[in-house]
Formats: structure tokens, sequence, C-alpha cells
């Protein structure tokens, strides 16, 4: 048996020419271990490369050309189909025709990602938060390759979310770090990308995080203040797993020493917006501090603000699949989800938690529809649906498009809906989630950005772009295990 490695994955599509509308195994944004490419997901990727041959003979296409239409798209969820079982909607005829698959599209509607990320060129990260150092005891080639930084610098990062895919409005977000030095996109930078992309469509269609530690101590409340009156940011996003401080520790939101002044100084500040990192432990910090535990006594005593739960706290694939392919029988329980659906469910009035769907909802529409299934309606059903907010994890996962259209054709399975009571998955349902309740807790119209006149330039580059330029990537940036 091969030992397994670390490999880029559009390094790995280059060579095996295994390029897809969406990734058939998990991809790591690098904040967490990738799983390796399941049995399933092997099984997908082989439908998909024999239907890719034959509908792109049968088109007369290439197959990289009929692989980026939204034929090669349907066709991708078909592959997961049959598979997996019917979760997605999808048609046959949408597999060879794409303009009977754009027709399924919804129009005109609403997309706000709350969760997208780049880094500040010309800085250069060989890995980003310690992961490809670990990664190093599998694969020596990452002693001297350092990968290619410009895929995820702000011009890709503008084609990839603005021009590749429906995203109408975003949130360009951060990870705290010791230093400024080593901060991937420090708070100056996402203010100054969402200044770029808001003057290019000269209309509003970024937004942009403030920076919080407060196990740095006092003089990050300065900073808070700093950030708030000069970079207009319209929320925080902390990472309380991280430890920082003199000695490092990690942190509590619930902490009246440490957390409190902190939310305290939101308040007076007019930000309203807690977005923390929650679930998906990050390699270098401390795991019980993932844990959203934290959250109900603060939410309790900070009515006033919201908290945003990142990932929707939810902790890893690994031992949430054994659970789907037993099909919930021994448990229902989904690490950390469930924990956090019951702090709604012991407290039906404290309405200032919100669940993201950042990375989670990418790894496990892929890997397990059941599970994903599972995990979002459990959140409708505790929180409500006017309390999921779409985020995507991107430019880390290439495009976000590929999880724009895995959301609007899934489907609640059946089986689910009368063991647990969940939902249905409708278009409403779907509408809210994808931007409507973000556009709501970050005050922002909706309607104002599908407003043609006056005409968004971004708008305008899109139309000319698909007209005229280079067909989608179909890459998804981040690391693999290969063999």
């Amino acid at each position: 048996m091969r030992a397994q490695r670390w490999v880029r994955k559009w390094s790995r599509d280059v060579e095996a020419d295994g390029f897809s509308p969406l990734p058939t195994q998990v991809v790591s944004n690098e904040e967490y271990l990738p799983l390796p490419q399941t049995p399933e997901q092997q099984r997908v990727a082989a439908l998909l490369r024999e239907t890719a041959r034959r509908n792109a003979r049968r088109l007369g296409v290439s197959r990289r050309d009929f692989l980026a239409s939204s034929a090669g798209m349907a066709s991708a969820f078909l592959a997961l189909n049959t598979v997996f079982g019917r979760f997605f909607e999808v048609d046959p005829v949408e597999a060879l025709e794409s303009a009977a698959a754009d027709e399924r599209k919804p129009s005109d509607q609403f997309i706000f990602d709350i969760q997208t990320h780049h880094v500040a060129a010309p800085r250069q990260f060989p890995w980003l938060l310690g992961l490809r150092r670990i990664g190093r005891n599998w694969n020596r080639d990452l002693e001297r390759d350092r990968g290619t930084m410009e895929d995820i610098y702000l011009e890709n990062y503008i084609k990839e979310i603005f021009l590749d895919s429906d995203t109408t409005v975003a949130v360009i977000s951060g990870i705290p770090s010791a230093t400024d030095a080593g901060n991937i996109l420090p708070p100056n930078k996402m203010a100054e990308t969402r200044d770029i992309i808001n003057r290019l469509a000269t209309s509003q269609r970024l937004v942009a995080h403030g920076l919080v530690a407060p196990n740095k101590g006092p003089t990050d409340l300065d900073e808070m203040r700093r950030q708030a009156a000069e970079l207009k940011i319209s929320a925080w996003k902390g990472y309380t797993g991280l430890p920082f401080g003199d000695p490092p520790r990690p942190w509590r939101i619930d902490d009246e020493k440490v957390a409190y002044p902190m939310l305290e100084a939101s308040r007076r500040l007019g930000i309203r917006n807690i977005c923390l990192h929650k679930g998906l432990p990050l390699l270098n910090g401390v795991d019980e501090y993932w844990h959203p535990r934290d959250l109900e006594r603060a939410a309790k005593d900070f009515p006033d603000l919201n908290f945003i739960v990142y990932h929707s706290a939810f902790r890893s694939l690994s031992p949430a699949l054994d659970a789907a392919r037993d099909e919930f029988r021994a448990s229902a329980r989904v690490d950390w989800v469930t924990d956090l659906c019951e702090i709604r469910r012991r407290n039906p009035n404290l309405t200032n938690i919100y669940a993201e769907l950042g990375s989670t909802f990418g790894q496990m529409v892929i890997t397990s529809p059941l599970l994903c299934g599972h995990v979002l309606g459990m959140l409708v059903q505790a929180f409500g649906a006017d309390h999921v907010l779409w985020g995507t994890d991107s430019i880390w996962w290439g495009s976000p498009q590929w999880q724009i259209e895995a959301l609007r054709r899934f489907a609640m399975p059946e089986t689910l809906v009368k063991r647990f009571g969940y939902r249905p998955l409708t278009l409403d349902v779907k509408t809210q989630i994808l931007g409507l309740n973000a556009a709501r807790v970050y005050g922002i119209d909706p309607h104002l950005h599908r407003n043609p006149v006056p005409p968004d330039y971004v708008s305008k580059l899109k139309a000319a772009y698909l007209e005229e330029g280079p067909p989608p990537s179909l890459t998804q940036y981040g690391w693999v295990l290969g063999s």
C-alpha cells in the first residue's frame, strides 16, 4: 500500500486531467486535515469522467469545455444521485443541454456569502496555520514547493467570487495573528479590498470584517476602536481557540474578564455582529475552546448583539460519516452541531445566535448528502430557517458556484423528514439561507443590488467575461490527500 501524501489539488487535476465542476474529494483550506477520497467519491469521479467523455464527443466539444458548462455541472449532480441516491434535483436532459440546466436557476436570486478569503499580495505563506508543516511528514516536496500564491491574491479572488459565481454581495474575512507580518489579510487590507471592489462596482458588493483577539489584552480594545473609526468595519471575526497574550492562552466568549470588555466595546462602537470560528478545530489551537458551549451565557448577557457561529460548530467529518453510514440508527448526534442546537432548544427566546455554513456544507454535500441533509435539517429545526446563514470559505475552495448550485438543487431526503420531522428545503427556505438572512443581519437591502440602474461595473464585466472570456477554471484551491 502506497503512503498517502499531500498534493496540491490544482496540480493533481492537471496531472490526471481530473477537472470537475465540483470537488470529488474533500479539499482542505489548510485549517483542518482533509479526508482521503472515499470509495463513494471515487465512483462519482469515475461516472463523471465517463459521462463527460461520452457527452463531449456527442456535442463536438472538448471534455474540459463540457465540464465547464452548465451541462457539466448537471452531470456532476447526476453522478452524485447515482452513487448516493436522489438528493439533487436534476434531469438527464440537463447533462446534454446547458440551456435546460440554466432554466432551473432562480432568476435574480440574492446571494450573500459571509465567509470569503484571500491573501494580501505580495505576502508569502507556504502554509496557513501550520498544516503544511504537518504535511511535510507525508510529502517532502513541501519543503521546497511553496505553491502558487497568485491563485489566492486579490485579482483571482475577484474573478472567482464575482465573475465565476452568482454571488451578489460577500464578506471579506480574516484570521487574527500574533503580529501584522504574520497575518494573511490584516484588517487594513480587508478594508482596502472592500473599497477596491465597491469602487469597481460603483455599488456595495463587499463588506469587511474587523479582527478581535481579546486574549491579547487591553491593547486589543484600542485596536478595535481604530478599526471601527478608520476602517468602518461591519462585524468582528474572532477565533476563541487561538492562544495569544503573555502567556499565550485561548479564550471563551463568556469570560467576564477577557471577552466581556470586548463585547461591551463592540456595543459602544455600534457593531452588533460577533462572528466566531467554532468547530473545525485549527491544528495550532486548543481543541476544547472551539466548542460552542460558551455562547449560551454570552448570548443571554448581550441580547442586543448577534453571535454568528462560523462552520455551525461542525467538529469533524470522519466520525460524522460513520453515523451517516449507519443512517443515524445508533445515534443522531453530530459533534458539535448537536450541542449548538441544544443551546437554542434550551433557550427558545435566545434568538441572537446564528449558524453559518462555510466549509461545513461544502465538505458534507460531496461526501455524504445524507449527513448534509441531517445537519441542515437539524439547524433549521432548532434555529429556524431565518437563522441559518450562507458562507462558502472561498476562495480556498475555488469559485463558490458549485456550492451555490448544490444548495439550490439539494432536496431534504424523505427518510429524514419522516424520522426527524425536518422541513423540506423549499425555494423560500433556500432563498433565505442563501442571502436574505444575512442581508437582514448586516442591514443590507437585497433589492438594491439587483437594480440594473445605475449599471454595475462588476456585472458588466461578468457579462463580458461570460461572453468573451475563458471558461471557469474548475479549480478547487487547497490540499488533498493522495497516494
